[in-house]
């Protein structure tokens, strides 16, 4: 039986599972019929920290950029070269290549100030700190 007390965690949990569709498909459907985002993406929470990884292989680092913005939007902005010699001819393409845009909206607040970026083997790890407006506080709780 569904009443108030439990409607209420079952709406937020629909509520983050058509923000990650919308994420995913593109607020217009468009990435529904070009095929699937880039790069794919990891996100998850660690104590104080937001960790994310994204799968860039074949991106060197001089064609990437990072931003924050309004403490809790995170940008990758780059671009993959097309790796086909001058001369060849290409038979398949499954790897798609150009410049790209992902913009993804934080589940929290953070401080621009303490981000770390690590960029091996095509994979980029950021480590975003939780700003202290985002952080739990406990409250004394007086009594009479």
């Amino acid at each position: 039986m569904l009443t108030s007390r439990n409607a209420f965690p079952m709406w937020n949990q629909f509520q983050h599972e058509m923000g990650r569709l919308f994420d995913r498909w593109g607020d217009d459907g468009s990435r529904l019929l070009s095929g699937p985002v880039f790069p794919p993406i990891n996100v998850w929470e660690v104590d104080e920290t937001l960790e994310i990884e994204a799968e860039l292989p074949g991106l060197k680092l001089d064609d990437l950029e990072i931003f924050v913005t309004g403490n809790n939007q995170l940008t990758l902005k780059g671009e993959r070269k097309a790796a086909m010699p001058e001369k060849g001819v290409r038979h398949r393409q499954e790897r798609g290549f150009g410049k790209f845009v992902r913009t993804l909206t934080l589940p929290f607040a953070v401080d621009a100030n303490k981000v770390e970026a690590r960029f091996e083997n095509g994979v980029l790890r950021i480590n975003l700190a939780k700003h202290e407006s985002a952080k739990a506080r406990k409250i004394v709780v007086k009594g009479e």
